[in-house]
This record gives structure tokens, sequence and C-alpha cells, in this order.
């Protein structure tokens, strides 16, 4: 089993700004995409961004120009930065890590954006 901490969620006025940060335990090896997903009240899960061991990255349209997405591969960290954000990015936020065909979730950090 993998654990993945999140930190970074809260409550933000429409247009600001959060950080959100994924620590994956530092013994894995074998990380073959770390992501951020999201899920909103009533809707699906989606993908939000992604990003490959070798800093290839892929967002979703919504989100292109306002997120970025990094890392550090030395302490297996990733990271969203979140910019002009809109009260349609209120949702939960988990980071994924995919391990080979095997994925896993944190527990989630609720982003908010008030109006």
């Amino acid at each position: 089993q993998v654990q993945l901490v999140e930190s970074g969620g809260g409550l933000v006025q429409a247009g600001g700004s959060l950080k959100l940060s994924c620590a994956a335990p530092g013994n894995i090896r074998g990380i073959t995409v770390m992501a951020w997903d999201r899920q909103a009240p009533g809707k699906r899960r989606e993908l939000v961004a992604r990003i490959t061991p070798g800093g290839i990255t892929n967002y979703t349209d919504s989100v292109k120009g306002r997120f970025t997405i990094s890392q550090d591969n030395a302490k297996n960290m990733v990271y969203l930065d979140m910019n002009s954000l809109k009260p349609e990015d209120t949702a939960v936020y988990y980071c994924q890590v995919d391990l080979g065909v095997r994925s896993y979730w944190g527990r989630g950090t609720q982003v908010t954006v008030s109006s």
C-alpha cells in the first residue's frame, strides 16, 4: 500500500491562487506518472494534470494556462500551482501516483473558490 499525503487546500476568492503539495513515501521506486485529479460534488472524478518522471506534462483543457504541475523526483513530491481560480475549480483534489499499471490516490484536499 502506498500512502500519499496531500496538503495546501483551502478557501480562496475567485482570481486567487493556491498551491497543493503531495508527498509519496521516499522509498518508492518505479513511479511512472504523478498526477492530480479532482472531484466536484455530483460530478465524476477527472484528471486535472499529470507529469512523467522526465517532465512531460498534460492538462485538462479547463485549467490550461492557469495551473502548473511540477515535481521533485528526489523527494517523490508533486505540486500543483493553481492561479486565476474560478468557482468551478471547487472540488476535492486527489494526488495520484502510478507505479506501472497500479494507481494510488491520497485522501484528498478540499479546494473551495468563492465568487
